[in-house]
């Protein structure tokens, strides 16, 4: 009767799985609070968050000598939630790395399992207690496990790069958003001084039209032109009010603390760092997209790997001890043991095709991969070309608009000399004061243009600058 029933349960027994109840908690606290599991904690004792600033290289943003945007680029990289979730992505692909280890390494699972039986004819019910054990491991002959874990891992690499990517696309947004929102500071102050310069002629030609001295057609288009200063001046603030919004996003601020964010006047940034007028080609393949295309190439040439091992035998090693009793004071006693070690062989002789087409899937996502790579380098070597030939064609241009503005204010002295002798009305000196804010709205725009493209390159070359 005992050899029957020690039988049923090892028989039921082998279809369980019990986990430990140290792992059972250990999955409910790493499901509570994801951040602070084990794996993590080991990991940041380790790992200092320097390496966040060194992704953006802080140095080379000091040379915009503009403590506000230094002050925003750090808030961001403390702040911003793409990078938190960048981050949290490494630390997943992490996890999946160590969790696909763990099928390299044997399997032991035990557990305590209570049972009552009724055999057949039989008017009384027989109780037991089983305590099993069971051992587990495939024996990676041909390395099968071990490539999973390297094709995983590859993965994580690949994180980690784009996170590095993520770092430098926030900077540079920060960057060039807190730029756009310094140059519509000074467009708005420009703009505020022609629409009342706008608004005095209006009034000029008002009193001049009722005097009989200009037609009502000129006081028309007088007023139109001050209407349409209104009108740039509320659209540029309202670019501004987007742009603050934008910023407070990206450093991980409410969007109602906009108006209290701080920035520099335009005419105080400076930048003085050097600009190459080329980029060498190490610098290129430094980019974190360029070396991510590595990364995938060399893990689809593993899948393909693993594809093809797929074809070979699997061995296995079964492990199985149990413990087993009418009374539980008894369960542990060597009468009730059951015992049992062995192996297997096995060989999946028909699927079907599915391994076939398996294979050709990977070799297919080889080529496709392989494909992207090709493409990301011409792309790194278009957009670092593009960077350079912006900021040689905008800086030419900002000192050709640099030499006209020179001129005009030459221009415009001369007027007011003019308008002091008498000899032009102020109309007229109103108009040539309205042509100088104009070109320097322009001067303005190119300047952080020229900034603006610096910042690309600095992103072109993944902050290798």
């Amino acid at each position: 009767m005992k050899k029957v029933l020690t039988t049923l349960l090892l028989m039921s027994l082998m279809t369980m799985n019990a986990a430990p109840i140290f792992a059972i908690e250990d999955v409910k606290k790493s499901t509570a609070t994801p951040k602070v599991f084990k794996s993590m904690a080991k990991k940041n004792k380790k790992v200092s968050n320097d390496y966040k600033y060194a992704y953006v290289n802080m140095d080379w943003w000091k040379n915009f000598n503009d403590e506000n945007l230094n002050s925003y680029i750090i808030k961001a990289i403390e702040n911003n939630y793409d990078l938190k979730m960048a981050t949290l992505a490494v630390e997943e692909y992490y996890q999946q790395t160590r969790a696909q280890f763990a099928n390299e390494l044997p399997s032991i699972t035990a557990g305590f399992a209570p049972n009552l039986l009724k055999m057949p004819g039989a008017t009384n019910t027989t109780g037991a207690f089983a305590v099993p054990a069971i051992a587990q491991y495939e024996i990676d002959l041909f390395l099968k496990n071990r490539d999973k874990t390297k094709s995983v891992k590859k993965l994580w690499e690949g994180s980690q790069l784009d996170e590095r990517s993520a770092y430098i696309a926030i900077a540079a947004a920060v960057g060039t958003t807190y730029l756009n929102v310094v140059m519509l500071d000074k467009l708005i102050n420009l703009q505020e001084e022609i629409v009342k310069d706008r608004n005095e002629i209006y009034k000029l030609m008002v009193l001049s039209h009722n005097e009989g001295l200009v037609s009502t057609a000129d006081t028309v288009r007088a007023n139109k032109a001050y209407v349409a200063g209104n009108t740039d001046l509320i659209e540029l603030k309202k670019q501004r009010e987007q742009m603050l919004h934008q910023l407070s996003v990206l450093i991980g601020e409410s969007p109602e603390n906009a108006s209290s964010l701080t920035r520099t006047h335009l005419d105080q940034i400076d930048f003085s760092g050097i600009i190459p007028s080329q980029i060498a080609s190490d610098i290129i393949v430094q980019r974190p997209d360029y070396m991510k295309a590595e990364k995938m190439v060399e893990k689809a040439g593993i899948d393909v790997r693993i594809a093809k091992k797929e074809f070979l035998p699997s061995f296995n090693i079964l492990g199985l001890a149990l413990f087993n009793a009418s009374d539980i004071g008894s369960v542990f006693s060597t009468k009730g043991m059951l015992g049992l070690l062995g192996g297997s062989i096995m060989y999946p002789f028909f699927t079907g095709g599915s391994r076939i087409a398996n294979l050709k899937i990977r070799k297919a996502e080889y080529e496709r991969i392989l494909q992207n790579y090709y493409k990301t380098n011409l792309t790194a070597i278009q957009e670092v070309n593009d960077s350079l030939v912006s900021i040689k064609m905008d800086n030419q241009k900002m000192s050709e608009t640099e030499k006209q503005a020179k001129l005009e204010k030459a221009d415009f002295k001369f007027n007011q000399h003019r308008f002091n002798e008498g000899t032009i009305s102020k109309l007229d000196l109103i108009q040539y004061k309205e042509n100088l804010l104009s070109i320097d709205k322009l001067v303005a725009k190119n300047k952080v243009d020229c900034l603006v493209d610096y910042i690309g390159l600095y992103k072109a070359v993944g902050s290798k600058l």
